[in-house]
């Protein structure tokens, strides 16, 4: 396997250097080219190096990472993208199926990272996805990118009539009737979702408030005729979250 050229793009010197030294000590297939401190000056040098990958820091001092990609002609690079505790950051890798690191970066993690990077091939339509999603102001336009063993799925928000739990997996119910198993929990998709107009209404389902056709004490009934269930402790958090 040849060697990957790698830019690190972070406006910390100290995250940086560190970042450095472990790729050096723990992975000698990814050697380090250059550092960038800001968005401008990564732009250039993305140009200049043509790297293989670029570590990512989402926020940097004069644009975050998203607007710095969104400004490339061609992604042609692996990423990896850093963040500092921010949960708005992480939701928005995890509802992107993008990879990332949260800082202080974990040995393990990054190695775990880097063999993903190493023997996952890229999609670079993936990439484009999540900048999309970004851009769009209307929720319903957006797609949830989805890792899953056959490559990424992507679903438009406005095709998931709701997500039913089945144990540790969750089966995607969709307008055109099918489903999808994915091997996350409900918990996940309602972390994920609850601020894009889904709603936990069941222990075992989390309803999209756009097919909602109706309600009733016990139930929705949603896009398909179809009825989910209302458990009797949500009923009021329901009615609340239905005017609204």
């Amino acid at each position: 396997m040849k060697t990957l050229k790698a830019l690190i793009i972070e406006d910390n010197s100290f995250m940086a250097n560190i970042l450095q030294d472990m790729l050096q000590q723990y992975n000698t297939d990814i050697v380090v080219d250059s550092v960038a401190k800001t968005g401008k000056e990564a732009l250039y040098k993305i140009n200049q190096i043509q790297p293989d990958v670029v570590f990512l820091d989402i926020e940097l001092p004069d644009m975050n990472g998203f607007e710095l990609l969104s400004q490339l002609k061609h992604i042609n690079f692996k990423i990896i993208f850093t963040t500092s505790h921010s949960n708005y950051a992480i939701k928005a890798f995890r509802f992107n199926a993008l990879d990332y690191l949260v800082k202080p970066i974990n040995t393990i993690e990054l190695n775990e990272a880097v063999e993903r990077l190493l023997f996952t091939k890229t999609n670079y339509d993936h990439i484009q996805t999540a900048l999309k999603n970004f851009k769009t102001n209307s929720i319903n336009e957006q797609r949830l990118v989805l890792y899953t063993q056959k490559g990424y799925l992507k679903v438009p928000l406005k095709q998931i009539i709701f997500i039913e739990s089945e144990r540790n997996y969750s089966y995607i119910h969709l307008t055109n009737g099918s489903k999808t198993l994915l091997s996350k929990t409900l918990a996940y998709f309602d972390e994920l979702l609850c601020d894009k107009a889904f709603f936990r209404c069941h222990r075992s389902f989390l309803v999209n408030k756009l097919h909602v056709k109706n309600f009733k004490e016990t139930h929705f009934m949603v896009t398909n005729d179809i009825e989910i269930p209302i458990s009797r402790r949500k009923k009021m958090e329901v009615k609340q979250w239905y005017k609204n």
